[in-house]
């Protein structure tokens, strides 16, 4: 199933999103209310297998730097934008403690979209425009299927790519290049 717009007609509204099943992942883009189903097995055990790679050494400090907040699929608001990006972290030079609230309004510095056949093209393209916008300065998007991640960094207007890997590479990309990341731990066929 892949993600669909509300109808046309109306601005989209919190309402909206919390009217939703359980079962369905709403976000606002633009005026329009975006409905996507939950992820499936690859794209969950992905972006599980990267937040717990990256948890370790960049928020817990356990052989890394620490000094980062790693959320899990958070809710993200810019004005009228409602976006929830598979992983999201924020420097703790910029957010020192995480506030007690349903979302966050801070744009992070860096952030993951597990891209699937459903969101691929909205995660590409509308939601990185957003993230453009707020300033996010590190993306990754990860592909389970294709076995590929492609690393964007965020110069002035324009996303520049930093990095293509795939397959069983174990590699170094920013923000994150102080720890070594084995990709072949994100690929549950390749286990």
């Amino acid at each position: 199933m892949s993600a669909k717009a509300a109808p046309k007609g109306r601005q989209a509204t919190y309402a909206d999103l919390e009217a939703l099943p359980r079962h369905r992942l709403g976000e606002i883009i633009g005026d329009e209310l975006v409905v996507s189903p939950r992820p499936g097995v690859l794209h969950a055990f992905a972006t599980t297998v990267l937040t717990e790679t990256l948890s370790g050494p960049f928020q817990r400090g356990i052989n890394g730097p620490g000094g980062w907040w790693i959320l899990f699929e958070p809710e993200l608001h810019f004005a009228s934008q409602v976006l929830v990006p598979d992983v999201a972290a924020w420097r703790r030079e910029r957010l020192p403690t995480l506030p007690d609230a349903p979302f966050m309004s801070m744009p992070p510095d860096w952030l993951c979209e597990t891209l699937s056949p459903s969101t691929a093209v909205i995660d590409r393209t509308r939601k990185l425009d957003i993230y453009r916008r707020e300033g996010v300065q590190f993306i990754w998007l990860v592909d389970p299927v294709a076995r590929t991640l492609e690393v964007l960094r965020l110069r002035g207007e324009d996303w520049l790519v930093a990095g293509n890997y795939g397959g069983e590479a174990k590699i170094h990309a920013v923000p994150f290049e102080s720890v070594e990341l084995d990709l072949e731990a994100l690929w549950p066929s390749l286990r």
